[in-house]
Protein backbone atom coordinates (compact mmCIF):
# COMPACT_ATOMS: atom_id res chain seq x y z
CA UNK A 1 0.00 0.00 0.00
CA UNK A 2 1.44 3.21 -0.86
CA UNK A 3 2.09 5.83 1.42
CA UNK A 4 -0.41 8.69 2.73
CA UNK A 5 -0.03 12.02 1.86
CA UNK A 6 0.65 14.45 4.71
CA UNK A 7 -1.56 17.49 4.60
CA UNK A 8 -1.45 20.84 6.98
CA UNK A 9 -3.76 23.30 6.76
CA UNK A 10 -3.38 27.19 7.05
CA UNK A 11 -6.29 29.19 8.47
CA UNK A 12 -9.29 27.58 10.62
CA UNK A 13 -11.89 29.36 9.36
CA UNK A 14 -15.21 29.18 7.85
CA UNK A 15 -13.66 27.54 4.75
CA UNK A 16 -11.28 24.93 6.80
CA UNK A 17 -14.15 22.36 7.24
CA UNK A 18 -14.89 21.71 3.45
CA UNK A 19 -10.63 20.06 3.23
CA UNK A 20 -10.01 19.00 6.64
CA UNK A 21 -13.27 17.10 7.12
CA UNK A 22 -13.11 15.05 3.59
CA UNK A 23 -9.27 14.11 4.81
CA UNK A 24 -11.13 12.79 7.93
CA UNK A 25 -13.45 10.78 6.72
CA UNK A 26 -13.70 9.93 2.68
CA UNK A 27 -10.19 9.92 2.07
CA UNK A 28 -8.16 8.63 5.23
CA UNK A 29 -6.63 6.02 3.10
CA UNK A 30 -5.17 8.07 1.37
CA UNK A 31 -4.28 11.40 3.34
CA UNK A 32 -3.69 12.10 6.43
CA UNK A 33 -3.79 15.99 7.64
CA UNK A 34 -1.14 16.49 11.08
CA UNK A 35 -1.45 20.38 11.68
CA UNK A 36 -3.43 23.45 11.59
CA UNK A 37 -1.58 26.44 11.68
CA UNK A 38 -3.56 29.95 12.20
CA UNK A 39 -3.47 33.41 14.14
CA UNK A 40 -6.17 32.53 16.34
CA UNK A 41 -5.97 29.19 18.83
CA UNK A 42 -9.43 29.32 19.97
CA UNK A 43 -10.11 28.60 16.45
CA UNK A 44 -7.49 25.85 15.85
CA UNK A 45 -9.23 24.61 19.29
CA UNK A 46 -12.75 23.89 17.76
CA UNK A 47 -11.45 22.39 14.75
CA UNK A 48 -9.52 19.65 16.76
CA UNK A 49 -13.12 19.35 18.32
CA UNK A 50 -14.50 19.09 15.43
CA UNK A 51 -11.97 16.39 13.92
CA UNK A 52 -12.26 14.12 17.58
CA UNK A 53 -16.16 14.23 18.08
CA UNK A 54 -17.68 15.07 14.95
CA UNK A 55 -15.55 13.10 12.76
CA UNK A 56 -13.83 10.47 15.12
CA UNK A 57 -10.14 11.77 13.88
CA UNK A 58 -7.10 12.18 15.77
CA UNK A 59 -6.74 15.96 16.94
CA UNK A 60 -3.67 17.92 14.76
CA UNK A 61 -1.07 19.89 16.24
CA UNK A 62 -1.38 23.22 16.08
CA UNK A 63 0.36 26.41 15.05
CA UNK A 64 0.53 29.94 15.66
CA UNK A 65 1.18 32.23 12.71
CA UNK A 66 4.64 32.95 12.88
CA UNK A 67 5.35 29.17 13.76
CA UNK A 68 4.82 28.24 10.09
CA UNK A 69 8.18 27.14 9.38
CA UNK A 70 8.46 25.42 12.12
CA UNK A 71 6.00 23.14 11.33
CA UNK A 72 7.00 22.58 8.07
CA UNK A 73 10.00 21.45 9.23
CA UNK A 74 8.53 19.51 11.99
CA UNK A 75 5.33 18.11 10.28
CA UNK A 76 7.30 17.43 6.84
CA UNK A 77 4.28 17.88 4.83
CA UNK A 78 3.67 17.23 1.43
CA UNK A 79 1.31 19.58 0.60
CA UNK A 80 0.25 22.88 2.75
CA UNK A 81 -3.85 23.90 2.29
CA UNK A 82 -3.91 27.53 2.41
CA UNK A 83 -7.72 28.59 3.74
CA UNK A 84 -6.36 32.06 5.32
CA UNK A 85 -7.54 35.12 4.51
CA UNK A 86 -7.15 36.32 1.36
CA UNK A 87 -4.69 38.76 1.57
CA UNK A 88 -2.47 36.30 3.06
CA UNK A 89 -2.66 33.23 0.87
CA UNK A 90 0.64 34.42 -1.33
CA UNK A 91 2.62 34.27 2.47
CA UNK A 92 1.79 30.77 2.51
CA UNK A 93 1.94 29.61 -0.94
CA UNK A 94 5.07 30.83 -1.70
CA UNK A 95 6.56 29.92 1.39
CA UNK A 96 5.05 26.79 1.43
CA UNK A 97 6.80 26.21 -2.15
CA UNK A 98 10.23 27.48 -1.01
CA UNK A 99 10.27 24.97 2.34
CA UNK A 100 9.73 22.06 -0.62
CA UNK A 101 5.76 21.76 -0.73
CA UNK A 102 3.22 21.68 -3.10
CA UNK A 103 -0.09 24.07 -2.47
CA UNK A 104 -3.58 23.45 -2.45
CA UNK A 105 -5.18 26.77 -2.11
CA UNK A 106 -8.86 28.15 -1.72
CA UNK A 107 -9.78 30.76 -3.88
CA UNK A 108 -8.61 33.72 -4.87
CA UNK A 109 -5.28 32.70 -5.28
CA UNK A 110 -4.40 36.22 -3.93
CA UNK A 111 -6.03 39.84 -4.43
CA UNK A 112 -3.92 41.69 -6.63
CA UNK A 113 -1.30 41.94 -9.67
CA UNK A 114 2.09 42.36 -7.53
CA UNK A 115 0.95 39.13 -5.01
CA UNK A 116 0.31 37.58 -8.16
CA UNK A 117 3.32 37.77 -9.91
CA UNK A 118 4.98 37.01 -6.71
CA UNK A 119 3.23 34.19 -6.85
CA UNK A 120 3.92 32.56 -10.53
CA UNK A 121 7.36 33.75 -10.00
CA UNK A 122 8.20 31.41 -7.11
CA UNK A 123 6.33 28.29 -8.97
CA UNK A 124 8.56 29.12 -12.08
CA UNK A 125 11.73 29.65 -9.36
CA UNK A 126 10.82 26.06 -7.51
CA UNK A 127 9.16 23.50 -9.40
CA UNK A 128 6.44 22.92 -6.70
CA UNK A 129 3.06 22.19 -7.72
CA UNK A 130 0.15 23.77 -7.30
CA UNK A 131 -3.46 23.40 -6.95
CA UNK A 132 -6.87 25.97 -7.14
CA UNK A 133 -9.74 24.85 -5.85
CA UNK A 134 -12.21 25.92 -8.06
CA UNK A 135 -15.09 23.28 -7.56
CA UNK A 136 -17.60 25.12 -10.07
CA UNK A 137 -15.85 23.48 -12.61
CA UNK A 138 -16.64 20.19 -11.19
CA UNK A 139 -20.33 20.85 -10.91
CA UNK A 140 -22.47 18.58 -13.36
CA UNK A 141 -23.95 20.74 -15.15
CA UNK A 142 -21.20 23.39 -15.56
CA UNK A 143 -19.37 20.25 -16.81
CA UNK A 144 -22.52 19.53 -19.70
CA UNK A 145 -22.29 23.23 -20.55
CA UNK A 146 -18.35 22.79 -21.27
CA UNK A 147 -19.08 19.54 -23.11
CA UNK A 148 -21.62 21.29 -25.65
CA UNK A 149 -19.56 23.98 -26.29
CA UNK A 150 -16.47 21.68 -27.07
CA UNK A 151 -19.16 19.25 -29.18
CA UNK A 152 -19.61 22.17 -31.43
CA UNK A 153 -23.69 22.81 -30.43
CA UNK A 154 -23.54 26.23 -31.09
CA UNK A 155 -20.47 26.46 -33.12
CA UNK A 156 -17.76 29.06 -32.53
CA UNK A 157 -18.66 31.32 -29.35
CA UNK A 158 -19.03 34.98 -30.37
CA UNK A 159 -20.35 36.80 -26.74
CA UNK A 160 -21.27 35.83 -23.39
CA UNK A 161 -23.72 37.14 -21.22
CA UNK A 162 -23.40 36.23 -17.61
CA UNK A 163 -25.81 37.36 -14.25
CA UNK A 164 -25.15 36.37 -10.84
CA UNK A 165 -27.38 37.17 -8.28
CA UNK A 166 -26.48 37.40 -4.92
CA UNK A 167 -29.44 37.58 -2.22
CA UNK A 168 -30.17 39.59 0.66
CA UNK A 169 -28.42 36.36 3.00
CA UNK A 170 -25.25 35.05 1.05
CA UNK A 171 -24.70 38.59 -0.21
CA UNK A 172 -25.54 40.58 3.05
CA UNK A 173 -22.33 37.91 4.52
CA UNK A 174 -19.75 39.69 2.44
CA UNK A 175 -20.54 43.58 4.29
CA UNK A 176 -20.58 42.05 7.48
CA UNK A 177 -17.18 40.21 7.87
CA UNK A 178 -13.21 40.98 6.76
CA UNK A 179 -14.52 40.75 3.14
CA UNK A 180 -15.40 44.30 3.42
CA UNK A 181 -12.25 45.54 3.39
CA UNK A 182 -10.84 45.46 -0.30
CA UNK A 183 -7.67 45.47 1.22
CA UNK A 184 -8.39 41.67 1.96
CA UNK A 185 -10.46 40.82 -0.20
CA UNK A 186 -9.81 42.14 -3.25
CA UNK A 187 -13.31 42.62 -3.38
CA UNK A 188 -16.14 40.55 -4.87
CA UNK A 189 -15.23 40.88 -8.57
CA UNK A 190 -11.75 38.69 -7.40
CA UNK A 191 -13.05 37.26 -4.22
CA UNK A 192 -16.85 36.14 -5.61
CA UNK A 193 -16.64 36.85 -9.14
CA UNK A 194 -12.75 34.31 -9.24
CA UNK A 195 -15.78 31.68 -9.62
CA UNK A 196 -17.41 33.29 -12.70
CA UNK A 197 -14.27 34.41 -14.86
CA UNK A 198 -12.98 30.68 -13.96
CA UNK A 199 -16.02 29.64 -15.28
CA UNK A 200 -16.07 31.45 -18.63
CA UNK A 201 -12.19 30.74 -19.24
CA UNK A 202 -12.81 27.09 -19.40
CA UNK A 203 -15.95 26.86 -21.40
CA UNK A 204 -14.72 29.23 -24.32
CA UNK A 205 -11.40 27.45 -23.83
CA UNK A 206 -9.82 31.29 -23.67
CA UNK A 207 -8.04 33.62 -21.74
CA UNK A 208 -8.84 37.73 -20.95
CA UNK A 209 -7.19 40.57 -22.79
CA UNK A 210 -8.63 44.00 -22.78
CA UNK A 211 -10.97 44.61 -19.44
CA UNK A 212 -13.72 47.42 -18.58
CA UNK A 213 -15.43 47.83 -15.54
CA UNK A 214 -17.96 50.11 -13.43
CA UNK A 215 -19.27 49.70 -9.92
CA UNK A 216 -20.25 51.22 -6.85
CA UNK A 217 -21.28 50.42 -3.14
CA UNK A 218 -25.16 51.36 -3.97
CA UNK A 219 -27.36 49.73 -1.32
CA UNK A 220 -25.07 48.64 1.64
CA UNK A 221 -23.19 50.58 4.23
CA UNK A 222 -24.51 53.88 6.45
CA UNK A 223 -24.67 56.30 3.78
CA UNK A 224 -26.64 54.61 1.03
CA UNK A 225 -28.78 53.74 4.22
CA UNK A 226 -29.75 57.32 5.35
CA UNK A 227 -30.57 58.11 2.20
CA UNK A 228 -33.07 55.46 2.53
CA UNK A 229 -34.23 56.92 5.11
CA UNK A 230 -33.06 54.77 8.09
CA UNK A 231 -32.33 56.61 10.95
CA UNK A 232 -31.14 53.65 13.40
CA UNK A 233 -27.63 52.18 13.21
CA UNK A 234 -25.32 49.68 15.27
CA UNK A 235 -22.01 48.43 15.47
CA UNK A 236 -22.65 45.03 15.98
CA UNK A 237 -25.46 42.32 16.00
CA UNK A 238 -24.80 39.94 18.64
CA UNK A 239 -26.62 40.94 22.03
CA UNK A 240 -27.86 43.97 20.12
CA UNK A 241 -31.42 44.86 21.21
CA UNK A 242 -31.53 47.53 17.70
CA UNK A 243 -30.51 44.34 15.89
CA UNK A 244 -33.04 42.37 17.15
CA UNK A 245 -35.67 42.32 14.10
CA UNK A 246 -32.98 43.68 11.59
CA UNK A 247 -33.30 40.94 8.96
CA UNK A 248 -29.75 41.81 7.36
CA UNK A 249 -28.01 40.80 11.10
CA UNK A 250 -26.03 38.22 12.12
CA UNK A 251 -26.40 36.52 15.90
CA UNK A 252 -23.25 34.42 16.56
CA UNK A 253 -24.76 33.60 20.00
CA UNK A 254 -27.44 31.62 18.43
CA UNK A 255 -25.20 29.03 15.95
CA UNK A 256 -23.04 26.99 17.36
CA UNK A 257 -20.24 27.32 15.27
CA UNK A 258 -20.89 31.11 14.62
CA UNK A 259 -20.13 31.29 18.17
CA UNK A 260 -17.10 28.87 18.58
CA UNK A 261 -15.00 29.83 15.87
CA UNK A 262 -15.86 33.80 15.69
CA UNK A 263 -17.47 34.61 19.11
CA UNK A 264 -15.57 33.12 21.65
CA UNK A 265 -12.02 33.67 19.43
CA UNK A 266 -12.47 37.61 19.66
CA UNK A 267 -10.19 37.71 22.42
CA UNK A 268 -7.36 36.36 20.67
CA UNK A 269 -7.46 38.52 17.86
CA UNK A 270 -10.45 41.24 18.05
CA UNK A 271 -12.15 39.90 15.16
CA UNK A 272 -15.75 40.63 14.48
CA UNK A 273 -18.01 38.61 12.55
CA UNK A 274 -21.09 40.62 13.16
CA UNK A 275 -20.46 43.92 11.92
CA UNK A 276 -24.00 45.70 10.67
CA UNK A 277 -24.02 45.41 6.81
CA UNK A 278 -25.32 49.22 7.10
CA UNK A 279 -22.17 50.34 8.82
CA UNK A 280 -19.17 52.71 7.64
CA UNK A 281 -16.19 51.41 6.79
CA UNK A 282 -16.99 49.60 3.76
CA UNK A 283 -14.90 49.76 0.79
CA UNK A 284 -16.17 47.13 -1.67
CA UNK A 285 -18.80 47.75 -4.47
CA UNK A 286 -21.96 45.67 -4.10
CA UNK A 287 -23.12 46.76 -7.66
CA UNK A 288 -20.82 45.65 -10.82
CA UNK A 289 -20.99 45.58 -14.34
CA UNK A 290 -17.95 44.10 -16.34
CA UNK A 291 -17.02 44.01 -20.01
CA UNK A 292 -13.89 41.71 -20.97
CA UNK A 293 -12.81 40.36 -24.70
CA UNK A 294 -10.56 37.11 -24.83
CA UNK A 295 -7.83 36.15 -26.85
CA UNK A 296 -9.65 34.72 -29.15
CA UNK A 297 -12.04 37.89 -29.56
CA UNK A 298 -15.01 36.71 -27.92
CA UNK A 299 -16.64 38.89 -25.84
CA UNK A 300 -18.28 38.71 -21.53
CA UNK A 301 -20.87 41.29 -20.70
CA UNK A 302 -21.25 40.52 -16.77
CA UNK A 303 -23.30 41.77 -14.21
CA UNK A 304 -22.45 40.65 -9.85
CA UNK A 305 -24.97 42.53 -7.33
CA UNK A 306 -24.87 41.59 -3.99
CA UNK A 307 -28.55 42.53 -2.63
CA UNK A 308 -31.16 40.23 -4.54
CA UNK A 309 -34.35 38.25 -3.88
CA UNK A 310 -33.24 35.02 -5.13
CA UNK A 311 -29.65 33.30 -5.37
CA UNK A 312 -28.44 31.94 -8.50
CA UNK A 313 -27.52 32.75 -12.15
CA UNK A 314 -28.28 33.30 -15.88
CA UNK A 315 -26.02 32.67 -18.64
CA UNK A 316 -26.34 32.84 -22.38
CA UNK A 317 -23.63 32.01 -24.91
CA UNK A 318 -24.47 33.15 -28.67
CA UNK A 319 -22.56 31.04 -31.24
CA UNK A 320 -22.18 30.81 -34.86
CA UNK A 321 -24.49 28.36 -35.32
CA UNK A 322 -26.80 28.87 -32.33
CA UNK A 323 -27.55 30.32 -28.67
CA UNK A 324 -27.14 27.93 -25.14
CA UNK A 325 -28.92 29.16 -22.24
CA UNK A 326 -28.30 27.76 -18.72
CA UNK A 327 -30.25 29.24 -15.43
CA UNK A 328 -29.57 27.84 -12.36
CA UNK A 329 -30.95 28.40 -8.53
CA UNK A 330 -28.96 27.06 -5.77
CA UNK A 331 -29.45 27.50 -1.94
CA UNK A 332 -28.24 30.82 -0.46
CA UNK A 333 -26.34 30.39 3.09
CA UNK A 334 -24.38 31.88 5.57
CA UNK A 335 -20.23 30.84 5.75
CA UNK A 336 -20.25 28.34 8.55
CA UNK A 337 -23.67 28.85 9.18
CA UNK A 338 -24.55 25.29 8.55
CA UNK A 339 -23.46 22.13 6.69
CA UNK A 340 -20.76 22.76 4.13
CA UNK A 341 -22.89 20.21 1.64
CA UNK A 342 -25.72 23.25 1.95
CA UNK A 343 -22.80 25.75 0.05
CA UNK A 344 -24.47 26.96 -2.96
CA UNK A 345 -26.35 23.37 -3.45
CA UNK A 346 -27.96 23.09 -6.27
CA UNK A 347 -32.08 23.88 -5.99
CA UNK A 348 -32.93 23.88 -9.48
CA UNK A 349 -31.35 24.36 -13.12
CA UNK A 350 -31.95 23.94 -16.63
CA UNK A 351 -30.00 24.10 -19.95
CA UNK A 352 -31.64 25.39 -23.37
CA UNK A 353 -30.06 25.06 -26.87
CA UNK A 354 -31.39 27.34 -29.73
CA UNK A 355 -29.79 26.26 -32.87
CA UNK A 356 -29.73 28.65 -35.70
CA UNK A 357 -32.26 27.12 -37.77
CA UNK A 358 -33.81 24.41 -35.68
CA UNK A 359 -36.50 23.84 -32.96
CA UNK A 360 -35.15 24.33 -29.64
CA UNK A 361 -33.92 21.24 -26.85
CA UNK A 362 -33.65 20.85 -23.59
CA UNK A 363 -30.45 19.63 -22.35
CA UNK A 364 -30.51 17.03 -19.38
CA UNK A 365 -27.70 17.14 -16.73
CA UNK A 366 -26.90 14.99 -13.63
CA UNK A 367 -28.44 16.65 -10.37
CA UNK A 368 -25.60 17.44 -8.55
CA UNK A 369 -25.77 16.53 -5.18
CA UNK A 370 -23.85 18.61 -1.74
CA UNK A 371 -21.92 22.06 -1.85
CA UNK A 372 -21.46 24.20 -5.27
CA UNK A 373 -23.69 21.92 -7.31
CA UNK A 374 -22.21 18.78 -6.66
CA UNK A 375 -18.86 19.88 -7.58
CA UNK A 376 -17.43 19.61 -4.13
CA UNK A 377 -17.32 15.91 -3.79
CA UNK A 378 -15.72 15.45 -7.05
CA UNK A 379 -13.42 17.64 -6.82
CA UNK A 380 -12.17 16.24 -3.08
CA UNK A 381 -11.45 12.95 -4.82
CA UNK A 382 -9.34 14.59 -7.54
CA UNK A 383 -7.23 16.40 -4.63
CA UNK A 384 -7.53 14.05 -2.05
CA UNK A 385 -8.59 10.80 -3.21
CA UNK A 386 -7.61 8.85 -6.47
CA UNK A 387 -8.09 10.85 -9.02
CA UNK A 388 -9.43 9.69 -12.54
CA UNK A 389 -8.61 10.13 -15.91
CA UNK A 390 -10.73 13.95 -16.51
CA UNK A 391 -11.51 14.43 -20.42
CA UNK A 392 -12.62 18.10 -19.84
CA UNK A 393 -9.60 18.87 -17.38
CA UNK A 394 -11.03 20.33 -14.44
CA UNK A 395 -7.98 20.36 -12.29
CA UNK A 396 -6.80 24.09 -12.45
CA UNK A 397 -3.37 25.01 -11.28
CA UNK A 398 -1.23 28.45 -10.57
CA UNK A 399 -1.84 30.03 -14.49
CA UNK A 400 -5.80 29.47 -14.19
CA UNK A 401 -6.00 31.07 -10.35
CA UNK A 402 -4.10 34.16 -11.83
CA UNK A 403 -6.57 34.57 -15.69
CA UNK A 404 -9.17 33.81 -13.14
CA UNK A 405 -8.38 36.77 -10.68
CA UNK A 406 -7.03 39.19 -13.35
CA UNK A 407 -10.13 39.95 -15.01
CA UNK A 408 -11.43 41.07 -11.43
CA UNK A 409 -7.86 42.85 -10.71
CA UNK A 410 -8.23 44.66 -13.98
CA UNK A 411 -11.74 45.25 -13.41
CA UNK A 412 -11.04 46.86 -10.31
CA UNK A 413 -8.28 49.03 -12.10
CA UNK A 414 -10.58 50.06 -14.80
CA UNK A 415 -13.17 51.36 -11.87
CA UNK A 416 -10.82 53.10 -10.36
CA UNK A 417 -9.18 54.64 -13.56
CA UNK A 418 -12.41 55.09 -15.46
CA UNK A 419 -9.98 53.25 -18.36
CA UNK A 420 -10.00 49.77 -19.96
CA UNK A 421 -6.77 47.39 -18.87
CA UNK A 422 -4.82 45.22 -20.77
CA UNK A 423 -4.73 42.34 -18.67
CA UNK A 424 -0.56 41.66 -20.51
CA UNK A 425 0.29 45.16 -18.68
CA UNK A 426 -0.56 43.25 -15.36
CA UNK A 427 2.08 40.23 -14.81
CA UNK A 428 4.25 38.78 -16.88
CA UNK A 429 3.82 34.35 -17.39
Amino acid sequence: MSRKKRFVQVGAGGRAELFYAAIATDYRETSELTAFCDVNQTRMNYANKLLTEKYDYPAANTYKAEQFEEMIAAEKPDAVIVTSIDRTHHHYIIRAMELGCDVVTEKPMTVDEKKCQEILDAVKRTGRNMRVTFNYRYAPHHTKAKELIASGAIGEVYSVHFEWLLNTQHGADYFRRWHRDKRNSGGLLVHKSTHHFDLVNFWIDSQPETVFAFGDLRFYGKENAERRGITRFYDRSTGNPLAKDDPFALHMDQKEQHKALYLDAEHEDGYRRDQSVFGDGISIEDTMGVMVRYKNNAILTYSLNAYLPWEGYRIAFNGSKGRLEMEVVEQSYVNAGGEKSEEGALLGQKITVYPMFGAPYEVKAEEGVGGHGGGDTVMLNDIFGTPVEDPFHRAANHIDGARSILTGIAANRSIRTGQPVQVQDLVRF
